[in-house]
């Protein structure tokens, strides 16, 4: 059974699939616009939903009910939530948030309490961080932790680059060259302990030494070279997939939108995919996410429904959910599938 999670802005959108049939379930918190959304690897009903103004909040039930998390975060914007997958206490893994104005918090026990890692302020780039929508202030836009060193830890910073840490986030070292400043997702592989992605608003950039080195490898993305997600398939780690567009109006716009999805095998360049995807012109960006059970199977979400790649991406069936139409006119921020 495959059970998946859509962050929109008014809602966590719950899709599962039930003997070949899928459902679709959405929950809400009155007034709470959310943001983005982690479930617990070695717990995977414990859940962490992160908001614009109204703190973190944490489930225990697979996203059904939904309580505030425990104090020490200083922000009521919380822009990225991870959870380690092998820095595990007391059953819990290990949870990391980020916020508006930039700064990076810890939890060792399910997000009950907190605590801050203030070096990442001290880093050299710092006063030059800004986010173009609201220029004065900027925020962590993904925190990506090791799955294989529980002392590793990425953080990236819209607009400031990708950071890294060796120590559990008590001191940083600041963007390397050839990584990209407008971090918006970034991934790891399970089968290359060293391989580090990056989609973001100049394109693709990734790491084969743990973070060490950075290359932007962006040929064949033109013109779409403003990315916004990634998934990677789970037994191929050069098979990547990117969703972007022109620019933020056409990925995050719905009357604008115009967006595409792209794919990367073995180095080569960039290619579009479009087979069995709706046409790029009113698409908003999508959401994208591989399985973790599945050789080659992908998932896209956009305002036009939920897709499924059993291809590793080439082609691509729309899921048979009952798809609001006011779903139309929004952008999915993220998806998850466990």
């Amino acid at each position: 059974m495959t059970i998946g999670y859509l962050v929109m802005p008014h809602a966590i959108v719950q899709i599962e699939e039930v003997e070949e049939n899928w459902k679709l379930v959405e929950r809400r918190i009155e007034q709470v616009q959310f943001e983005c959304l982690a479930f617990d690897p070695h717990d995977v009903k414990r859940m962490y939903a992160g908001t614009f103004d109204h703190g973190l909040w944490v489930s225990d039930d697979g996203g059904k009910q939904w309580r505030v998390a425990g104090k020490g975060i200083n922000s009521f914007r919380v822009s990225a939530i991870a959870v380690s997958p092998v820095e595990v206490i007391n059953g819990r893994g290990v949870v990391w948030a980020g916020t508006e104005p930039s700064r990076l918090y810890r939890s060792e026990d399910g997000g009950e309490t907190w605590t801050d890692c203030p070096a990442l302020l001290d880093l050299p780039s710092q006063s030059s961080w800004s986010f173009p929508p609201r220029p004065d202030t900027h925020h962590v836009r993904w925190i990506e932790a090791d799955r294989f060193n529980q002392d590793k830890v990425f953080v990236g910073i819209e607009l400031g680059g990708v950071m890294r840490s060796l120590d559990k986030g008590l001191t940083w070292e600041d963007r390397k060259p050839g990584s990209q400043f407008d971090c918006h997702t970034m991934a790891t592989h399970p089968k290359r302990e060293e391989r580090i992605y990056e989609a973001a608003g100049g394109g693709f950039a990734q790491s084969r030494n743990g973070g060490e080195t950075w290359q932007t490898e962006n040929k064949g993305l033109d013109p779409f070279t403003y990315l916004v997600n990634i998934a990677v398939a789970a037994d191929q780690p050069d098979c990547i997939l990117v969703s972007g567009a022109k620019g933020p109006r056409q990925a995050y716009q719905a009357e604008q939108a115009h967006s595409v999805i792209l794919k990367r095998e073995d180095n080569q360049n960039w290619r579009l995919i479009e087979k069995g995807l709706p046409e790029a012109e009113g698409m908003t960006v999508s959401a994208l996410a591989n399985s973790p059970t599945e050789q080659g199977v992908f998932y896209a979400a956009n305002n036009k429904g939920v897709f499924r790649s059993e291809t590793y991406g080439e082609n691509w069936e729309k899921l048979p959910l009952n798809w609001p139409k006011a779903y139309h006119d929004l952008r999915m921020k993220q998806l998850l599938i466990r």
